[in-house]
């Protein structure tokens, strides 16, 4: 993976004086703003009320060790920050204030000093310590793998956490997502000594002293099952376990803790663990002692010193506008929350996206008004889902396709599946006027046909496919119907530059997605990105100048199984067409992606 640096160069100087250029962008997984609060209560779930009368996505508390303090994490300030609190609410104060993502504090045995988790300096998710009375902060892991969900010895000597160091993610059996692959890790508080514990060849994650400094408490789960593990509803039947670990040896003891997915486990007094299960109706905090605590769609909890209390993060239900505007690492660039695929109609007034419609069967193709805030259905299949194409140049038109999710997502797949292997009950294109009018599927038969896209002039469009006779990319002449072949590679996502000279797209090379451009002639084929992970869902500002993009090149920033998504990794990038100038935008934990350009916004 590549360091990203940002150049302050003339053209950065004259973007101060200009409005900030607007993007759109999807959230997977349903961590959206409002979602998150935290709570404290009993350990047994009596006495339950917010932590804070003002409540702003916060999450993931620690327990200082006399108990008379808290640190968590909000996003109350655009990026993740840590903050310090009163178990009684009062005394707010932030500790950090980096324009990086920074998570998962657990305080030093003394309370003097915290470890976290923060990208600052490598934009990669690795540990730090932060010097409470100084402020001063010190990384402890460097480089890409991530390293999460750290814990301090009871005598200070080591730090235990979870890393994917070394490991490349491999994709999940038969599925485009890519697993996340954990082993338990020490290191000492001055950052040597650094040492893997386990070899389990799956996740294992949050690991938690016992007061002997020998053995550590962790959840952990094979390879295939963190698909489910990650789900924000895991499927009935998913597992994982709760195991102890001498960190001496690496050998593992399950824990009696009965069936499901349990995770976030803690050592309580009497030899009882507390931890979080995510995979039933009655989801909430267990007790290996049979007992249970507060209920609900609970993400992360932390116990006092005494164990009588507990401090969580639990997921409420929110409704939000069609927009909502979000932190960027860059002022320039002004960031909003809409739905997936955001399209924007050449005038600006409406766009596109890909939602939830009446009756809730299939994914509709919706129109959405950012000045009045509603949100309509444009067209709704009975049984096919749809997904956005674009905008016709004139904005009369919406194109898009038509098919089941699994035909879509195809395109994802190991690069070991023939193209016939991906089609999946097929795909079509469709046309639509922009008053719900004229709808015409341009497309048929068994080939898997997805994301068209407008020339500038409204004669052609450019779309993927995959069939028995091949795969890549293709034009369509709209008149005649005639369609081209362009290239026969494992491509997707194709985009029409605005100027007309240039087609861009998302290749699939020795297992991940980069970014290339080639002329609609097929000629002068240039490939703009060349990082470990994915480079995709891009998206042409409207001068055809500069290109939004999102990339899991930065890695996992925390465990999975607190994140609610198919791949908790997702950064929305901007860079220039030639791909010069790559500049990261957003910086967290969430999957982000499909950005789109607002019109007239774009650099200058």
């Amino acid at each position: 993976m590549r360091t990203l640096t940002i150049a302050v160069t003339a053209c950065t100087l004259m973007w101060a004086a200009q409005p900030p250029r607007k993007l759109s962008f999807a959230r997977a997984g349903g961590i959206v703003p409002g979602v998150l609060q935290l709570f404290i209560a009993a350990a047994d779930g009596t006495d339950e009320h917010p932590l804070l009368t003002a409540p702003q996505d916060d999450y993931d508390a620690a327990w200082a060790p006399n108990g008379q303090a808290l640190v968590f994490t909000s996003d109350r300030n655009g990026s993740g920050d840590l903050y310090r609190v009163n178990p009684d609410g009062t005394g707010l104060t932030q500790l950090t204030s980096d324009p990086a993502y920074e998570d998962q504090a657990a305080f030093s045995p003394d309370g003097k000093k915290l470890v976290f988790v923060s990208t600052r300096t490598t934009g990669f998710a690795n540990l730090w310590t932060l010097d409470l009375a100084t402020k001063r902060a010190k990384a402890l892991t460097t480089g890409p793998g991530g390293d999460f969900r750290p814990a301090w010895s009871p005598d200070g000597k080591w730090i235990a956490f979870s890393s994917g160091h070394g490991i490349t993610p491999p994709f999940a059996e038969g599925r485009w997502e890519r697993q996340q692959l954990t082993e338990i890790y020490l290191i000492r508080p001055d950052g040597s000594g650094m040492k893997k514990v386990t070899s389990a060849g799956g996740l294992c994650g949050s690991p938690k002293w016992l007061s002997d400094n020998q053995h550590v408490l962790a959840y952990c789960s094979t390879a295939q099952e963190t698909m489910q593990v990650r789900r924000g509803a895991p499927e009935k039947g998913s597992q994982s376990r709760l195991v102890s670990i001498d960190v001496a040896t690496g050998a593992i003891t399950d824990l009696p803790a009965g069936p499901g997915v349990k995770v976030n486990p803690s050592p309580l007094p009497g030899n009882n663990v507390g931890y979080v299960r995510r995979d039933t109706a009655e989801g909430g905090i267990y007790y290996t002692n049979g007992s249970q605590g507060p209920k609900g769609a609970i993400r992360a909890a932390a116990w006092s010193p005494d164990g009588k209390r507990v401090v969580f993060s639990r997921r409420k239900t929110v409704t939000l506008p069609p927009s909502v505007k979000m932190f960027s690492r860059n002022p320039n660039y002004e960031l909003h929350l809409s739905g997936m695929l955001p399209a924007f109609s050449p005038s600006g007034k409406q766009y596109l996206t890909v939602g939830g419609g009446p009756g809730g069967k299939a994914a509709a193709l919706k129109v959405s008004t950012p000045e009045t805030g509603k949100s309509e259905v444009l067209y709704q299949d009975k049984t096919r889902n749809a997904f956005v194409g674009g905008w016709s140049p004139r904005g009369d038109k919406a194109v898009f396709s038509l098919g089941t999710y699994a035909a879509f997502f195809d395109g994802f797949r190991s690069e070991f599946h023939k193209p016939g292997d991906r089609v999946e009950g097929g795909a079509q294109l469709a046309i639509i006027n922009a008053d719900g009018t004229g709808f015409q599927e341009l497309t048929a038969g068994p080939d898997n046909n997805a994301f068209p896209s407008y020339s500038p002039d409204g004669t052609r469009l450019v779309f993927r496919t995959f069939g028995k006779d091949g795969q890549g990319l293709r034009i369509m002449n709209l008149e005649t119907k005639v369609v081209t072949t362009l290239t026969a590679g494992y491509d997707n996502f194709p985009l029409w530059s605005p100027r007309g000279d240039l087609i861009m797209f998302a290749r699939q090379v020795e297992g991940a997605y980069d970014i290339f451009t080639i002329k609609p002639d097929g000629t002068a084929l240039k490939r703009l990105t060349n990082g470990k992970g994915n480079d995709a869902h891009m998206s042409w500002s409207f001068d055809g100048e500069y290109i939004a993009f999102s990339s899991s090149r930065m890695g996992f920033k925390d465990e999975l199984s607190y994140t609610d998504a198919p791949q908790p990794y997702g950064e929305i990038f901007v860079m220039r067409f030639d791909g010069n100038h790559v500049e990261q935008l957003t910086d967290n934990q969430w999957e982000e992606g499909t950005p789109g350009w607002e019109p007239n916004q774009s650099p200058r």
